[in-house]
């Protein structure tokens, strides 16, 4: 993903966040019948299972997430983030070349990268926005940008609060890993930036839980989910390797198992401890007690699948 896509784009370093953000504002109120999952793919491509409802894709339009756009090597589509709304009536879809962001369902868009300063000069120098989270109200969100420097700058739309991102901290002797994943903690006070390596670097009332930074790592990380009470979060390789932190269960994993494709995702199961892991063939791994509702895996794609959302919990 962004550079990291451009650089990695085989090992499906296109990483997906379990966004349970939630802010001081009263947050909506969800109407799911139960757990569900929405499936992305890099051309903006929605597949929904369980009591996620699918409201629209950008793969209806040839021009929202290209292969291969210029000044860009993404032969496998330019959309790789998603995001539900709090109520799961809706959701955004986050073009990583473009920066644009497109709404479906009960999903508003309160701006995008694309109308800002980054996206001023050529397509050469744009960032890549590689992840989204929503304020608990949905009436905002935070996007995630990988620049031309490999840090992750995080941008705050609507409602949204920023609190800092990777260039407005110091690094020591260097910056190992390319960003991969920004989750939100649950009042929607702070977020997590995780990086490649398994590097956290925590924001706002976000708390350091551990990482897997300068751990030797048989795949590298490529995204993350934080637990419903913020206390904890699993960070999951291409391997299908899961590394649980805090108050997180380890459920399972796939690392040492034989895959036809690299993990992409992961989404936590909000009705108990487990989670979901996505691949970029459209498998899916239930994990941890985490029921499994269905799956693309084995079925032709158009474009492979980049990253896994969850429902909204139910209330």
């Amino acid at each position: 993903m962004g550079r990291l896509g451009r650089c990695a784009a085989a090992v499906g370093l296109a990483g997906t966040m379990a966004f349970v953000a939630l802010t001081a504002a009263t947050p909506a109120v969800a109407v799911t019948g139960g757990p569900g999952y929405r499936l992305l793919g890099g051309d903006g491509g929605i597949f929904a299972f369980g009591s996620s409802r699918f409201f629209g894709s950008a793969a209806a339009s040839p021009t929202d997430c290209p292969a291969d756009p210029p000044a860009r090597s993404m032969p496998d589509g330019s959309c790789w983030s998603m995001a539900a709304t709090p109520d799961d009536r809706g959701y955004w879809i986050v073009g990583a070349y473009s920066g644009r962001v497109f709404p479906f369902g009960d999903a508003v868009s309160y701006g995008q990268p694309a109308d800002g300063v980054a996206y001023a000069g050529g397509a050469d120098t744009w960032p890549d926005a590689i992840g989204i989270a929503p304020t608990p109200d949905g009436r905002g969100y935070w996007v995630l940008l990988v620049g031309l420097s490999g840090l992750g700058s995080v941008q705050p739309f609507g409602d949204a609060t920023s609190y800092g991102d990777e260039t407005t901290v110091s690094h020591g002797t260097g910056h190992a890993g390319l960003p991969v994943a920004l989750v939100a903690t649950p009042d929607g006070t702070g977020y997590w930036i995780v990086d490649s390596d398994g590097g956290v670097f925590a924001f706002g009332s976000a708390a350091f839980r551990g990482s897997t930074g300068g751990t030797r790592l048989n795949a590298p990380v490529v995204a993350a989910a934080a637990t419903s009470d913020g206390k904890g979060y699993w960070l999951v390789a291409a391997d299908g390797g899961v590394f649980a932190f805090g108050d997180a269960v380890f459920g399972g994993s796939m690392g040492g198992v034989r895959l036809a494709a690299p993990v992409v995702g992961i989404a936590p199961d909000h009705a108990g401890p487990g989670y979901w892991l996505a691949a970029s063939d459209g498998g899916v791994f239930a994990l941890g007690g985490a029921p499994f509702l269905g799956s693309m895996g084995g079925s032709p794609l158009h474009r492979p699948v980049f990253a896994v959302a969850a429902a909204a919990p139910t209330t």
